[in-house]
């Protein structure tokens, strides 16, 4: 950039604020990384225990399910008597920005909605299992939706505050270097100037006077 800009004091001025700004921006960016960054670590312990709990409970539900299969022969017939839940709604809240979901779950009380002349007790267990299953797996996919999200805008402010920091600020800082020393060096020619012209005055006065 520095050989693009024509050296003037204006020139000088302006770049100089374009640098200010460019050093806001960053420590703006920077601060938003870190925040982001404080976000999601307390979500990810949180992920962690979630995982493994929902992971023990999938096994624990399939384990039923397949005994009621095996006690009672296929029973999709039964599982399509369930009715889905659609008492779930998402809300969102901002973090830097950034907009982070918040599922919100309308529990309802658990009802037998298949018929019991079919059914067993395995059935029921292996229902009471994946009702379980529901519950964790809301909270995980908010938690999981809010984690990736945060990582992409961790991603995306890192990479501009790099950008600040590794092009944008070095840049600016060698364009005033180039117009300053530019400067310097005409003022350096006109007070050169300014003496010849000043002694070359004080001559020819000498030269009247004699």
């Amino acid at each position: 950039m520095s050989t693009q800009v024509f050296p003037t004091k204006g020139n000088l001025i302006a770049t100089k604020k374009s640098k200010d700004l460019a050093e806001m921006g960053y420590d703006l960016m920077d601060r938003k990384r870190n925040i982001l960054i404080r976000e999601m670590m307390m979500l990810l312990d949180d992920v962690k225990l979630l995982r493994d709990e929902i992971t023990t409970t999938y096994d624990t539900a399939y384990k039923a399910l397949q005994e009621a299969n095996m006690s009672l022969g296929v029973i999709i017939d039964l599982v399509d008597a369930v009715p889905v839940d659609t008492g779930i709604t998402v809300t969102y809240r901002s973090v830097m920005g950034v907009d982070i979901p918040k599922v919100h779950y309308e529990k309802r009380p658990m009802q037998l909605t298949y018929g019991l002349e079919r059914a067993n007790s395995k059935l029921d267990y292996a229902y009471v299992c994946f009702y379980k299953v529901k519950e964790l797996t809301v909270i995980l996919a908010e938690i999981d939706n809010s984690v990736y999200r945060l990582a992409n805008a961790i991603r995306k402010a890192q990479k501009r505050a790099n950008a600040l920091k590794n092009i944008v600020l070095p840049d600016f800082q060698d364009t005033i270097k180039f117009i300053s020393e530019a400067l310097e060096e005409k003022e350096r020619e006109e007070f050169s100037r300014q003496k010849v012209i000043k002694a070359n005055k004080e001559k020819a006065a000498a030269i009247g006077e004699s």
